[in-house]
């Protein structure tokens, strides 16, 4: 059995605040505060976004928002300070989508979770399917696995890229990492934070499973008697799974489908070249002619909502009309990635190491876009910093 936590289903509440309320509050936060950290974009309120289950999970409560399926929320170290999970009964087992970060305050929650008095019967998850391999979701893995067996699923993208972000720590990648940060046109002051900063991420990580279970796109998955099927998207992550059952009509889509920011789509030291723009804009097409309009979207940050296929059309206009105001600035004087920083983003970004590597990775993936598409032309100077300029 089940403990006495795991709460039942509840509907929206007469004196919850409206869908606008709660987007214009968020959009507020965004504004003024650190960003989450899945994106720096917030986007328009939508009037057609449904927000169906009730007030968010106390950490260590379990709230159920679809037949066996629970929500979790877990402590994190940002704005806002907390991540969706989403826990699957399966008999007297459960399953847990995505895990935390490894922090004191998460492995708290986690044995509160698998306590005498918390919902899961002193049992800690069987399997973990984690989305992507940022270390919010992948972080308590490791932990889980030594303090419950729990077996970790993931694709294989995610995991190796997993691996080589928490283990790689050598000097030469921090240099590398030095010279595409100086290339973008950080100041001798960002760099040497960044230096300072090198090996953070092994903090929040706890040291990862040395074996895993491939998830492959399209593959169906049964969880909890039912059948998920891997729906793979890219461009916020290498190879982010999400989850989507027909029988139930829910959809888990991880940070691939958020329903107040767009997604952070980053150029990173490891692929100086890449296009994730692309792939992220094919990816959320993907989503939506494979995954039916009513489902329950139940993401990583925010609350459960109804809208994918709207919210999913909004997403894609936003980003079209970013691509056009930066456009219509580099047909001026040619401009360095952190010169297109006020045209991107409703924030100042500067004075933060965090925001300030996240809107460089953000910028650089624009411009990179627009670079192979043939539309802006970009030269290095004697100094190895890159200028864009539209064609």
């Amino acid at each position: 059995m089940m403990g006495s936590e795991w709460e039942p289903r509840s509907s929206i509440h007469a004196d919850s605040p409206s869908d606008d309320d709660r987007d214009v509050s968020a959009l507020r936060q965004l504004r003024g505060s650190l960003v989450d950290p899945t994106g720096l974009q917030a986007t328009a309120p939508s009037r057609q976004l449904v927000y169906p289950c009730g007030v968010p999970p106390a950490p260590g409560v379990a709230r159920e928002v679809a037949p066996g399926v629970a929500w979790l929320r877990m402590p994190i170290a940002g704005d806002p300070a907390h991540i969706n999970l989403w826990a699957v009964r399966d008999g007297e087992d459960w399953d847990v989508v995505d895990t935390g970060m490894h922090t004191p305050q998460a492995s708290a929650a986690w044995e509160k979770l698998a306590g005498p008095e918390g919902p899961f019967g002193m049992r800690g998850p069987r399997r973990a399917f984690v989305t992507h391999m940022h270390p919010d979701h992948i972080g308590m893995a490791g932990w889980l696995a030594r303090r419950y067996d729990t077996t970790l699923w993931m694709t294989r993208g995610e995991y190796l890229s997993s691996r080589v972000l928490v283990g790689d720590t050598s000097e030469a990648v921090i240099d590398e990492g030095v010279r595409f940060y100086r290339r973008a046109g950080w100041d001798t002051q960002a760099i040497e934070r960044y230096r300072l900063s090198a090996g953070n991420l092994r903090k929040i990580v706890a040291p990862l499973p040395v074996s895993y279970r491939r998830l492959r796109d399209g593959e169906c998955v049964t969880i909890g008697g039912k059948r998920w099927r891997v729906v793979v998207g890219s461009g916020h992550s290498p190879e982010h799974a999400c989850f989507y059952c027909a029988e139930l009509g829910v959809f888990i889509s991880g940070d691939q489908v958020l329903p107040l920011i767009s997604s952070n789509v980053s150029v990173s030291p490891m692929e100086p070249a890449a296009d994730p723009l692309a792939e992220w804009l094919s990816s959320i097409e993907k989503i939506g002619q494979s995954v039916p309009a009513n489902v329950l979207v139940l993401p990583a940050h925010g609350e459960p909502f109804h809208g994918l296929h709207e919210r999913l059309a909004r997403l894609a206009t936003g980003r079209q009309r970013t691509l056009d105001r930066l456009r219509k600035l580099l047909t001026g004087e040619p401009r360095r990635a952190i010169d297109v920083f006020a045209t991107l983003f409703s924030r100042d970004v500067d004075t933060d190491p965090f925001l300030l590597k996240l809107a460089t990775g953000e910028s650089l993936a624009y411009l990179n876009h627009l670079v192979r598409r043939g539309e802006v032309r970009v030269t290095d100077d004697s100094h190895g910093v890159a200028w864009y300029r539209l064609c």
